[in-house]
């Protein structure tokens, strides 16, 4: 049997990938000394939480058929498992992303790593997108690989600046 999301599980993974990314850029704004650093890592944490929002007004908003597909469940454990792959596959969602964190590194580490997680986040939703068929909401997948693609950009806005400065 093939594995098959709809758009409502998807939002669902994240929803709590960005949760998990804003804890990530809290945590790191509470390991530095800097205020100004401080103040740009709650802002990245901001950004998150901005995100988290969109994606949960995107999935207030589906349509009946883009919840549809569900597999027989009755324990419970697909929202396990979809917090499960959120936690380990969802790039900037990885709560061990945070927990490696020593407050050693440099802005421009940082930043590279939220750089790469975010990419990871991107091959995450490609490789989902291809798991929802097109009348289970497809097209919602799109719209979160286009948010994350604007996430990457003005991460590598900012990564250019860190490193002029």
């Amino acid at each position: 049997m093939a594995i098959g999301f709809n758009a409502d599980e998807v939002l669902e993974m994240a929803i709590r990938i960005e949760s998990n990314g804003a804890a990530f850029y809290r945590k790191t704004a509470g390991l530095q000394s800097d205020e100004k650093n401080r103040d740009f890592f709650e802002s990245l944490a901001a950004m998150e939480d901005k995100h988290q929002e969109t994606f949960t007004e995107m999935r207030e908003t589906l349509r009946a058929q883009d919840k549809g597909g569900k597999v027989f469940d009755p324990h419970g454990e697909l929202a396990l498992y979809l917090a499960s792959m959120a936690d380990t596959l969802g790039g900037e969602g990885s709560p061990s992303a945070a927990d490696s964190l020593t407050g050693n590194e440099t802005l421009e580490d940082i930043v590279n790593v939220a750089l790469g997680l975010e990419k990871d986040s991107i091959l995450f939703y490609l490789g989902l997108k291809n798991m929802v068929p097109p009348k289970y909401g497809r097209d919602k997948i799109e719209q979160i690989i286009e948010e994350e693609r604007k996430h990457v950009a003005q991460l590598a806005g900012i990564l250019n600046k860190v490193k002029a400065s």
